[in-house]
Parts: C-alpha cells; sequence; structure tokens
C-alpha cells in the first residue's frame, strides 16, 4: 500500500479510536506552548547567552495526572536545530512524540515548530523533559511530574513537595564545545560548575545572593523530586544532619529504603520523603560527582549548594554535609544495588519470567580512524579518535530521515536490523590488557538495530568493558521501563549470577548505571511498536556511537499498531 494512502486509512482508525477512549474517561488535556530561544543570563562572574524555554533555567515544569493527554507546542526561536524528549514516558502508539533526534523525527529547524502530544499511560511519578539534539539539554530542560489518579500515594501524604533538578553549567556555547570535540576526535571538556534549579551555589564566584534556598517548618514531612539533568556526571546528593526516605525512583514506586545519601545518574529521578526533625537552623543541600571513570581526565570536582531553612530563622551559617568521595564507587553501589521495587503499588508489573530474546552486549569505548587526520585523543597518533560501541557496533546517526520514519514507510538502506545478541567475540570483559588487543579496541561504524515482534519478552545484560577504560555507564531506554533482575562487578557468568536474580521485587527503572567494570540484567516486554533507542545518557558517549535502537513490530490489532506520523513531524 503507497504511504499516503495507508496514512490515510490509520488517521480513519486512529480517529474512531481517539473518539472511543475520549468518550470513556474525563482526563483532562493540558496544553503548553515552549518557545526556545535565546536567553542572556549572568551566572560565575559572567555573561552568557543560553538557549532556554520560555527565557527560563529550568524550563517550566509540567504537571499533569495519569491518564491526561499533554500537548506542548514547540516554537524554535533558537539559531539551533532542536528536540523535545519526555524522558520516561511510555509514549504508547505515540512514538512519534518520543523526540530523539533521527531516531523517532528530524529536528526543528530554526523558526519552525512541532507539536508534541501523547497521553500519559499507566505511569505516576517524577520524570523530565529535556533537548535531545547535540548539547542544548544542557540547559533546555525540566520537570514533568505525573500524579496520581487516586489523589493518593502509597506513603503518607508529605507536606509539601519540591522539585530539585541539579544540572550542570558551562561558562561557553555548548553546541562550538560539541563541535570542538568532534573536530578534533576527543570528549567535551568539562562543565565550569553543578547547579540545583538553575543556580550554582555559595561556593562558586559571584553566585552567593542567588543561591536556592528551600524554607522549611520544624516538624512536617516533605516529599524531595530530585532529578539529575547534569549531561555527563553522577551526583551524590546530601543534606547536612538529615536523613531520606526513598519512595520512588524513575516514577516508580519503591520498598521504603532509608538512606542519607542519594546517588543519581544523568536522566535518573528519585523520590524521598524529608523529616525536619533537626534542631532548627540552616543546612547546605550538596551535590558533587560520582567519578567512575579509570584512565579518564577527573571531572569538574566541585560542589553545588542550596540551602534548607528551618522558617520564622534569620539566616545564619549553613552547615555543610560531608559528602563521598569523588571515587566512592562501594557507597554508589550500595545505593543502586538496596533498591526494590513496592510489590501491589500502583502501575507495579511482575517480572516476566518466559524470556524470547536474551543478548549479553558489552558497552564501552574504542577507537575508530580520524575523517580529518588531525584528531588529538592520542598524542602522536591524529589518524585516530575516540568513539564508543555496543557488542562492537559503534552506532551511527541518520541524516536523511529519521530511524522511525524508515521502518514506518520501509524505507531502505537507513539501518539494519543485524544488531548482534552477543558479542562478535568472546574476551576477558574486565581485563585491562583488552587495551592491548587491536581486534577489540576498533569498532565498526554502522546503523545496526535490533528488531523484535510486539510483546516479546527481552533480557539483555549489559556488561561494561576495561577497553580504553572501565566505567559506569547510565544506559536509558525509551519507551519502556525495565526491571532491575541483577547486577554486579566482574564479567557476568550465567550460571552463577542468574541463580542471584531478583525475580520477585526487582527495581523498575528507565534508565540503569551499569556498575564500573561490571554488569546488569534488565527485562522489559517490548509492548509498544515503534524505534527506541537504548544509549549511554551520558552525553558526551552518545555521539561517540554508545548505541542502539530496538525496532517493535506491529501486533495484529489496531490497539497495537502504530499510527502514521502526524502532518506536521519535521523533515530533515
Amino acid at each position: 500500500m503507497a504511504p499516503r494512502r495507508r496514512q490515510a486509512v490509520f488517521l480513519v482508525v486512529w480517529a474512531f479510536a481517539l473518539v472511543a477512549t475520549s468518550s470513556m474517561t474525563s482526563a483532562a488535556i493540558v496544553q503548553h506552548t515552549f518557545d526556545v530561544g535565546n536567553l542572556t543570563v549572568s551566572k560565575l562572574c559572567q555573561e552568557r547567552v543560553i538557549t532556554a524555554v520560555n527565557g527560563a533555567l529550568p524550563g517550566p515544569t509540567i504537571l499533569v495526572t495519569e491518564g491526561d493527554t499533554l500537548v506542548v507546542h514547540v516554537l524554535n526561536n533558537s539559531p539551533y536545530n532542536v528536540t523535545i524528549h519526555w524522558h520516561g514516558i511510555f509514549q504508547l502508539l505515540s512514538s512519534w512524540a518520543d523526540g530523539p533526534s533521527y531516531i523517532t523525527q528530524c529536528p526543528i529547524r530554526p523558526g519552525h515548530s512541532y507539536t508534541y502530544k501523547f497521553t500519559i499511560t499507566k505511569q505516576e511519578g517524577t520524570l523530565r523533559w529535556h533537548a535531545h539534539f547535540s548539547l542544548l539539554r544542557a540547559t533546555v530542560y525540566g520537570a514533568l511530574i505525573i500524579l496520581p489518579k487516586s489523589g493518593r500515594y502509597p506513603f503518607p501524604t508529605p507536606h509539601k513537595e519540591f522539585p530539585l533538578i541539579l544540572g550542570e553549567w558551562w561558562n561557553r556555547n555548548v553546541i562550538d564545545i560539541e563541535n570542538q570535540a568532534q573536530a578534533i576526535g576527543v570528549p567535551p571538556i568539562n562543565s565550569d560548575a553543578y547547579t540545583i534549579n538553575g543556580r550554582p551555589g555559595d561556593l562558586y564566584p559571584c553566585s552567593k545572593k542567588h543561591t536556592y534556598k528551600l524554607k522549611v517548618v520544624h516538624g512536617n514531612t516533605y516529599m524531595l523530586r530530585i532529578i539529575n539533568a547534569a549531561l555527563n556526571n553522577q551526583l551524590f546528593f546530601k543534606i547536612a544532619n538529615h536523613k531520606f526516605t526513598v519512595v520512588a525512583v524513575d516514577a516508580s514506586y519503591t520498598t521504603p529504603y532509608a538512606t542519607d545519601v542519594v546517588v543519581l545518574a544523568p536522566g535518573h529521578t528519585v523520590d524521598v520523603l524529608l523529616t525536619t526533625d533537626q534542631v532548627p537552623g540552616a543546612y547546605y543541600m550538596a551535590a558533587r560527582p560520582y567519578n567512575s571513570a579509570q584512565n579518564a581526565p577527573p571531572p569538574d570536582n566541585t560542589t553545588t549548594t542550596g540551602i534548607l531553612i528551618y522558617d520564622k530563622l534569620p539566616y545564619t551559617s549553613p552547615i555543610m554535609p560531608l559528602l563521598p568521595a569523588l571515587n566512592d564507587t562501594p557507597t554508589a553501589a550500595k545505593f543502586y544495588f538496596s533498591l526494590t521495587s513496592l510489590v501491589g503499588s500502583p502501575n507495579w508489573m511482575p517480572v516476566p519470567t518466559k524470556l524470547d530474546e536474551q543478548m549479553l552486549v558489552t558497552i564501552g569505548l574504542s577507537l575508530s580512524p580520524c575523517p580529518n587526520a588531525a584528531c588529538q585523543f592520542l598524542p602522536n597518533v591524529p589518524t585516530l579518535q575516540i568513539s564508543a560501541n555496543m557488542n562492537n557496533a559503534s552506532f551511527v546517526f541518520p541524516k536523511s530521515l529519521s530511524l522511525l520514519q524508515a521502518h514506518f514507510f520501509n524505507v531502505k538502506g537507513i539501518y539494519t536490523t543485524d544488531f548482534p545478541d552477543q558479542p562478535p567475540l568472546k574476551f576477558n570483559y574486565t581485563d585491562p590488557a583488552n587495551s592491548q588487543n587491536n581486534a577489540l579496541v576498533f569498532a565498526p561504524k554502522s546503523t545496526r538495530v535490533k528488531q523484535v515482534k510486539y510483546n516479546a519478552t527481552v533480557e539483555i545484560v549489559l556488561q561494561d568493558t576495561t577497553i580504553i577504560g572501565a566505567e559506569s555507564h547510565p544506559m536509558h531506554l525509551h519507551g519502556f521501563n525495565f526491571h532491575v533482575v541483577g547486577q554486579g562487578f566482574g564479567n557476568f557468568d550465567p550460571a552463577k549470577d542468574r541463580k542471584k536474580f531478583n525475580l520477585f521485587n526487582p527495581v523498575i527503572r528507565n534508565t540503569i548505571a551499569v556498575p564500573v567494570g561490571g554488569w546488569a540484567a534488565i527485562r522489559f516486554q517490548a509492548n509498544n511498536p515503534g524505534v527506541w533507542i537504548l544509549h549511554c545518557h551520558l552525553d558526551a558517549h552518545l555521539p561517540l556511537g554508545l548505541a542502539t535502537a530496538f525496532v517493535v513490530e506491529n501486533g495484529l490489532t489496531p490497539s497495537s499498531t502504530l499510527p502514521p506520523p502526524p502532518p506536521d513531524l519535521p523533515q530533515c
């Protein structure tokens, strides 16, 4: 069937489905307009022009209730291409609204617009939205909060709720930073600061009077919706003398977990309950990086602060928390490994046990030829540049058409469906001597994806490697949540490690920080047709090729069939 005729048929079916849906529910249509444009701001004693939404950093918080339809009109008045990704939203039958550049859409060009429309289905909690083009998510981001339809949480209702968005700040134009990095074959330069709700805090120059302050009343319990919007750093977060109870991560409820420190990879969200039971005073909220990378330059080793102030008190010198060391992997692992899902909570799903697809996927850095023979990653070797890969395939983004358009309209030559289920070469993945093996160090460039049947259950063991250097990679899967059934350090051992899988209440996430020099096993049900990218959420690694995508075929019914693209879908 010709694409236009096929699209017309689908539009009719989709229209009837929308009418039927709207007649059965009283859910609201929530509309926003995002005006993406230049904004002049002053930070760290410098005035900079950044790209921002509606003249604010962070951008607007979106508040919806489960079941609502969200409509966001994005007007690109910036000088750059842009897309918006709704991180963690399932996008059931609305893959066209997911937002990753060249995966589900071509970018919105300067002077053009696109309307994202999707329904929030079977989700509640804290998520986020951000740009998904180049490094623009450094300043184009905000919170996306989904309230429960029932109006109740599976824990005592907090007195108030506050979003705390952790970010990164550069004193330079981030587009220029990425262009320069790609030109010389190296990762982007470090940021100059970290931020809490867009503000660096007391410890940075020219920042004290703009420090974020959170006023509370003694004896109350508050919910902090903590979001890591940083580009390239996992972050430890603490409040001096206070403890947290973790109740949700990535918009999935957890068994309550008591801790005095939270760690979040880029893309992670953590909801915590905080009881203000300390001596009334002022206490620093502080975040600094967790750096797991081996054989790599250190990150920006600074600390961002906000201040928790008990109400009706004059400003006093805040107390500073003792934060974990920069390389404190045991503390990070304890937090990640201790989380479990809250069985029976809203939208909770049991672990699938019948597997249709089983994959072992190595992830890590590699080398590739430098296109201009002027690269600077390796001293005295200008012909090589840094790259990244999954199962020795270094992902290349298409430019002429998005993967989703190529899939929907059956356009050949954009991608191949031969992404390997296993590493092409089995080896000791965590042996540092790997960096001497050219067969492992060089990864071919390609656009290879994995195609799966509708409703197939997929298990992926993500195995970190020590090629170039081991590192904790936060792997984000678009379009789905997954169960983290197991994780550990060293090489995954099927005979031993499968026996330790948690098939009762593993944590449910959309982004997993694969342990440095270790592995993580995840499972998801491919019950959403479309194209869904799986990628490292360190922005430095995405253009290097640490990605692949899942092409999920249509099911046999209209309710399991992807509708056609909207008429205003941006074109390349």
